[in-house]
């Protein structure tokens, strides 16, 4: 009894509850209900696509799929340029394992230091740091082995150029994104990079694929790119080049070979050159394609041009006496003088005995506008139209502007400036009979379709000229090839310095055709800078064109037009039978 008097009589238990209370506490816990529901309504319905966006940002992710990066081949089918597998190596820095043995391991096979490592991953707020890109497959599987958490693999292309320096020049090559940088990887791109394909997928924190999501857009490989180079050629000219370099102390050297029949490059070489696929440290001498992109003045090499321009007018035949004694003029207080005196000289003879003299006093013979109108249809002053970076066009300067002096020098190629490359394209006039025709360093099976420069009987009795001047009393007989017969031209100029002329420094030119009553091939070479004594064209860039003509002569399949006397060697010395 007292016990129940005690629990009623608690101040508690005998309070009123108001009410209210209750049911605020009911409306409260029913508003929370209607406010989750709106919130869930309002993330589903009304603002889904903000949500589905920033959920995507953080876990899905579009994945590149790399394109197969077309190859480039040589006029017969050889591999100039591919692309291999080569994995990448990242990493997430924050999920890094810590292993001291691991990371050095890793820091070996990468080719860095620890130290240098560490550095890539010291910032532990990335969340993706790339290690090395393109490593070799045996790299890759050995980092592989590691099983370091947090380091992964992604899988790319690598260029190889299985040809090196002797054709980087006109292969160029691609950075690290596969992209061309310079020569046919950078002129071609588009053509060889193909379209890059994707695929949507959902990633965890890791990086790790959970499951793919939407249709995959699968990669376009790029198309291969087939050259007029042929890689045998092409080697044997660089190699030829190279040495003539070196012997001769040259600064620079380029060799150039066309397809008189096509006007297909055959080789085009510059020295020095660079490895494609090791690029470190280089310079603008090494990458620079000197046959294309570095002009000169001529000299002597346009001497043909002038007196064919003679012989077309009808102002000269080939037997045309010329007095050259003595042996120097004066014009407009300039003294301009031959190498040695030679007196009466025919027209075969100027080209032969290369006089300036003798070819000056044909050049005035006639207007500036002929002389300028010949040149410019010879592709002097013109950029060559092919598809390369860098091309240049040279200087002519309009016939207008030219003074008696200056129309003189031109004669004999001073006063303006050409390419390598615009000099052999320049003697397929010579060598196809009278017409220019189009140079390319693709393969073409098509004709070639040329403009008409000179008659065909002109262009006959400049090679009969020419073929003098590389032969015996003429100033190229270095350039004679056993078993083919050459004409050619050489040239050595002055450099420019200034607005002046060094007086020992000179470039050294040969360009020639062969065989020479019906050419095939017309090769041009030059040197830079010669000092080792020597510095005629004839001597020291002659010697390179005739090893180049012969063995690429034979490359080719052509049949010797000179019957090659046999001869025994006895106790080292030749005797003739």
């Amino acid at each position: 009894m007292s016990r129940s008097l005690a629990y009623t009589s608690s101040p508690l238990l005998a309070s009123k509850t108001p009410v209210w209370r209750s049911k605020f506490i009911v409306a409260a816990i029913a508003a929370g209900f209607v406010a989750l529901a709106g919130r869930a309504a309002w993330v589903q319905v009304f603002a889904n696509d903000f949500f589905q966006k920033q959920g995507e940002v953080r876990f899905v992710r579009t994945l590149e799929l790399p394109a197969n990066r077309g190859r480039i081949l040589d006029r017969n089918g050889l591999l100039l340029a591919t692309s291999v597998p080569a994995p990448s190596i990242w990493a997430i820095p924050e999920d890094v394992e810590r292993d001291p043995s691991k990371l050095a391991r890793l820091a070996r096979l990468l080719e860095m230091t620890p130290a240098e490592l560490d550095k890539k991953l010291v910032d532990e707020d990335k969340t993706f740091v790339w290690l090395k890109r393109q490593v070799d497959d045996a790299v890759a599987q050995q980092v592989a082995a590691l099983d370091i958490k947090g380091v992964y693999q992604r899988k790319e292309y690598k260029r190889q150029y299985p040809e090196g320096e002797a054709a980087a020049h006109v292969v160029g090559f691609t950075n690290v994104e596969d992209r061309g940088q310079e020569g046919m990887e950078l002129a071609f791109n588009g053509e060889l990079a193909g379209r890059a394909g994707s695929r949507r997928v959902i990633k965890d924190r890791l990086g790790h694929v959970v499951e793919g999501i939407g249709e995959q857009l699968p990669p376009v490989d790029g198309r291969d790119l087939q050259l007029s180079i042929d890689s045998k050629v092409q080697f044997f000219a660089y190699q030829k080049l190279r040495d003539a370099v070196l012997e001769n102390k040259a600064k620079a050297g380029s060799v150039v070979v066309l397809d008189a029949a096509s006007g297909e490059v055959l080789a085009l070489a510059n020295y020095p050159s660079y490895a494609p696929d090791r690029r470190q440290n280089l310079t603008g001498e090494q990458l620079r394609n000197r046959a294309l992109t570095d002009v000169f003045e001529p000299g002597s090499t346009m001497k043909p041009f002038t007196i064919g321009l003679a012989l077309e007018t009808g102002r000269v035949t080939p037997q045309t006496q010329i007095q050259t004694a003595p042996g120097y003029v004066v014009i407009s207080g300039m003294r301009i003088s031959d190498s040695h005196a030679h007196g009466m000289l025919t027209v075969q003879e100027v080209i032969q005995k290369s006089s300036n003299i003798g070819t000056l006093k044909i050049a005035l013979q006639m207007q500036p506008r002929e002389m300028w109108e010949l040149f410019t249809r010879a592709g002097f002053g013109q950029k060559p139209q092919i598809t390369f970076p860098g091309v240049v066009s040279g200087r002519l300067r309009p016939y207008k502007s030219w003074r008696p002096v200056e129309q003189a020098t031109m004669s004999y190629g001073y006063g303006l400036s050409a390419s390598l490359f615009q000099m052999a394209r320049s003697y397929t006039v010579f060598a196809h009979d009278g017409q220019i025709i189009p140079a390319t360093l693709l393969k073409t099976n098509e004709p070639a379709v040329g403009v008409q420069v000179f008659s065909p009987k002109t262009a006959a009795a400049m090679r009969t000229m020419l073929q003098m001047a590389a032969g015996p009393g003429g100033t190229g007989p270095k350039a004679q090839t056993v078993g083919y017969s050459v004409g050619g031209k050489s040239g050595t100029a002055y450099k420019q310095v200034g607005k002046g002329y060094a007086t020992n420094k000179y470039r050294s030119w040969f360009v020639g055709i062969a065989p020479i009553d019906k050419p095939r091939i017309i090769v041009a070479v030059m040197l830079d800078e010669p000092s080792a004594g020597k510095y005629f064209g004839g001597d020291v860039a002659a010697p390179v064109f005739s090893t180049t003509v012969q063995q690429t002569l034979r490359m080719l399949g052509v049949q010797p037009d000179i019957n090659v006397k046999p001869q025994i060697v006895v106790h080292g010395v030749e005797e003739s039978f």
